[in-house]
């Protein structure tokens, strides 16, 4: 009994609490994003529900070992290629096949692939740590990751692809890769992307080309597609100035110029409902998120729970980025939701559970990290 009181200690309640006040605020944003919108309704509710179920999986999650998770990593990974093969059978939305329905609720496989992949690539890389340089231990992790990858491909979801072959980089970069390796790696990207230009990236699904071409080549007169949408992310943005037009006032938002504004662009939202203070404070706390995650992976006691705590800290940095990038303009569109804020049961679950990983790591791990 003692044992267990003393590894909630170890707790990180500055990590928990910064989790729950982005949670929270994210409700409230998809509150004010609605605008009187009759079919977003009950988005605020269903997230609220979301939010509680996923804050007892974190809990369990924390409760539990991290390393028991080492057993069942196979069973994980042959169960979530199977749901992304079954997506296959499920009717289209957006341009793709990405979610299961049941009942109501639309879940994500592609969401519950980013937690196997870090939790295989943890164990992979601790297990060939110091041999992780070999060209045939990089090969055997490509293999690992293109497994899961090629079905989310084919969906097609091109980001969240983009995002697990981010994370397999990240983790061959912490594990000590060679520089050659990382040049190689960029040159086919570079290539890739010319034989995109020169093909029209007639590789890719019509949604995705448009989304890479416009944003290359943008349309100034185009009064629909994603350009429209991103120009009217800026404006929203733009008329947020220093501190907001308040708590669902912005024109931009409650008249419904703004689209997709519960999911992709919830940041801009944030930006006309409390200007440039209220998203910087957002990113400061995101920031705070991933500092937490690499604090707690640097007083991790073994290998595989220091990667499990870079791995989500490197997702979360990844999608937060992406995220507001393309609200920006700087980034093509993506569908990338930003963290623990964006509209989301899957996402805001698997994060959470992820989040329970890493406490679970901290809990288990030397009592200097609570003086960090």
């Amino acid at each position: 009994m003692d044992s267990k009181r003393n590894i909630w200690q170890n707790f990180d309640f500055v990590l928990f609490g910064v989790v729950l006040i982005l949670s929270i605020l994210g409700i409230a944003l998809i509150r004010s994003s609605i605008a009187g919108n009759i079919e977003l309704e009950g988005h605020p509710r269903r997230q609220t529900t979301f939010l509680l179920i996923s804050l007892v999986v974190l809990f369990v999650v924390a409760a539990v070992d991290y390393k028991y998770w080492v057993s069942l990593i196979p069973v994980m990974y042959i169960v979530t290629i199977g749901f992304l093969l079954f997506v296959f059978t499920a009717e289209a939305r957006f341009g793709s096949a990405r979610w299961l329905e049941v009942g109501t609720i639309l879940i994500q496989p592609a969401e519950i692939a980013k937690i196997v992949i870090i939790l295989a690539l943890a164990n992979f890389f601790s297990n060939h740590y110091y041999d992780a340089q070999k060209t045939s231990v990089i090969l055997r992790s490509g293999l690992l990751v293109g497994g899961i990858v090629l079905w989310i491909f084919l969906q097609p979801n091109l980001s969240t692809t983009i995002v697990l072959l981010v994370i397999w980089a990240a983790f061959l970069w912490i594990t000590g890769v060679r520089i050659r390796f990382i040049f190689i790696v960029v040159g086919i990207a570079l290539l890739v992307l010319l034989i995109g230009i020169a093909t029209g990236f007639s590789f890719l699904a019509d949604y995705q080309r448009d989304r890479i071409t416009n944003f290359l080549f943008p349309d100034p007169g185009a009064s629909y597609g994603e350009t429209y949408n991103v120009d009217q992310a800026l404006i929203t943005i733009g008329t947020g100035g220093w501190f907001g037009q308040g708590y669902s006032q912005s024109t931009q938002v409650q008249l419904r110029f703004l689209k997709v504004r519960h999911t992709d662009f919830i940041f801009s939202v944030l930006a006309a409902d409390f200007g440039f203070v209220g998203t910087s404070a957002v990113i400061l706390l995101l920031v705070v998120v991933i500092l937490r995650c690499i604090r707690i992976a640097q007083n991790a006691t073994d290998i595989f729970g220091a990667l499990i705590a870079y791995g989500f800290g490197i997702l979360i940095f990844f999608q937060s980025m992406v995220n507001i990038g393309v609200n920006l303009n700087v980034l093509p569109v993506t569908g990338l939701t930003l963290p623990f804020v964006s509209y989301g049961g899957s996402s805001l679950l698997s994060l959470m559970l992820g989040i329970g990983m890493v406490e679970s790591v901290a809990m288990r791990s030397p009592r200097k990290l609570k003086a960090a």
